[in-house]
């Protein structure tokens, strides 16, 4: 079997009630997504907007698609007839443009702003006082087909786990600074952040959902 099904359950074990986990499928095949779905799973989060909507196309239509990469505003469209959760948001253009695709599909759709806590300067997201001013503009209140339902973040990619520990940390005090704010559409319920090296460190620091790949679904192929 390609699924490391142990490894399923042990990770199911581990979050328990904590936090939902999103099987990060990216580049894989969709045998590879019914072998998880038929053990319950439902939530999977896919990177590239042409392999999601395929996916989409061919697999159960129960299953809750997140879409985890960093979006461009003119593949909204595709996606925004059926995606569960859009993580990554990090911009009010793109705020604007799913909220306009959604409106089209007669859809609310749920996004997460993504908050830059790594080192790496590759890494997108919001900064605090971005994230501050986002959360403080009028013209958010206008956007009736979205919900902002949390906060989205990567740790940096390094074996200190104590420098991942403290970004997590520093990421779970904005998610309780914010979460009580009381914007219309904005209700944020979810911290999305740890993944298949550092997970169990991030459900330690608050998370509730996590994005889990190679531990499931073994190393990714890019070479297709």
């Amino acid at each position: 079997m390609s699924i490391n099904t142990i490894k399923y359950q042990e990770i199911i074990n581990v979050l328990s009630c904590k936090a939902t986990l999103v099987a990060v499928s990216k580049t894989k095949p969709a045998e590879d997504i019914i072998e998880l779905y038929n053990l319950g799973q439902r939530d999977f989060g896919e990177n590239y907007v042409q392999e999601l909507v395929g996916k989409y196309e061919q697999l159960p239509k129960d299953i809750r698609w997140h879409y985890i990469g960093h979006l461009q505003s003119n593949k909204v469209k595709y996606i925004a007839p059926f995606v569960h959760l859009i993580h990554g948001v990090d911009s009010l253009s793109l705020l604007k443009e799913i909220n306009k695709q959604a409106l089209k599909n007669n859809r609310i759709i749920d996004c997460l702003l993504q908050i830059h806590i790594a080192k790496e300067e590759t890494k997108f997201g919001l900064n605090e006082h971005e994230l501050s001013e986002l959360l403080e503009l009028h013209e958010l209140h206008e956007f009736k087909n979205i919900r902002i339902c949390g906060l989205m973040g990567m740790a940096s990619f390094t074996h200190k786990m104590d420098l991942v520990r403290a970004e997590f940390n520093y990421l779970k005090s904005l998610f309780d600074k914010y979460a009580p704010s009381h914007i219309a559409n904005c209700q944020l319920s979810i911290l999305s952040m740890g993944m298949s090296s550092d997970f169990t460190i991030a459900i330690e620091e608050g998370s509730n959902m996590v994005r889990i790949g190679s531990l499931l679904f073994g190393e990714r192929n890019y070479s297709k």
